[in-house]
């Protein structure tokens, strides 16, 4: 996961962005998988990104590319975190 800590600090707020895996890529677009949910996003700003590659979505937008080991733990986490949240309702 990523933030800014200096945009977290004077906002309050928490900044998330979430690994997804790159499914195709057409200009400054690609095509993104989640738990089976796909999306298109901007890769204006990780042009480099390659098919099969995993990105950081910040409402959008491809802010940087992370290896996989890397985002399938931030998944992990972030499925615990869910399953967790449903036990406490």
């Amino acid at each position: 996961m990523y933030c800014s800590v200096r945009l977290a600090k004077m906002t309050k707020i928490m900044c998330l962005a979430v690994p997804v895996r790159v499914i195709s890529k057409e200009g400054d677009a690609a095509e993104t998988e989640i738990a089976g949910v796909r999306r298109l996003v901007s890769i204006a700003l990780t042009p480099e990104v390659k098919v099969g590659d995993y990105v950081l979505l910040h409402t959008g937008y491809a802010i940087g590319i992370v290896d996989e080991a890397e985002a399938k733990e931030t998944l992990k986490l972030l499925e615990e975190i869910v399953s967790l949240s449903e036990a406490h309702r």
